[in-house]
């Protein structure tokens, strides 16, 4: 959906725009994460800024980021730049954090991997059947 700069979104259009659930968004608004504009009647709207700060939260919310986490940084962020130093460090540690993260699940998809092309070997004929798996890891080096 292309974002419009002055549309206003219903929180089912919204949803849409952002990938999430109008409960996540209400859920979302509940802890403080968000902030949507509210109509003479009450009703909740969005805007094309919304979507690109929900967007940035749900980057943030993927690289391992906690929902305190997250409403820390919100908090420093209305604050103004005078937090810039606090949101740097917070970011610099879910950086750090996530970086171990990544790593852990690389190393499982090269044994996930490992493990195919073991099978695939044994289907061919070039592993023999006396290969164990960990001898066939160790033939490359790998490790479990």
């Amino acid at each position: 959906m292309p974002i419009d700069t002055e549309t206003r979104y219903s929180i089912g259009d919204f949803a849409k725009a952002v990938g999430l659930t109008a409960p996540t968004l209400r859920y979302y608004e509940t802890e403080g994460l968000i902030e949507p504009h509210r109509l003479d009647n009450g009703r909740r709207y969005y805007e094309a800024a919304d979507i690109n700060w929900v967007k940035f939260l749900l980057h943030l919310k993927g690289t391992g980021m906690s929902i305190s986490e997250l409403k820390q940084y919100v908090v420093w962020r209305a604050a103004g730049d005078t937090t810039i130093p606090e949101r740097l460090a917070l970011l610099k540690k879910v950086k750090g954090d996530f970086l171990v993260q990544f790593n852990e699940v690389q190393h499982h998809l090269q044994i996930l991997n490992d493990k195919i092309n073991w099978y695939e070997e044994k289907e061919a004929g070039v592993t023999t059947d006396q290969e164990s798996f960990r001898a066939y890891l160790d033939r490359f080096g790998h490790h479990e």
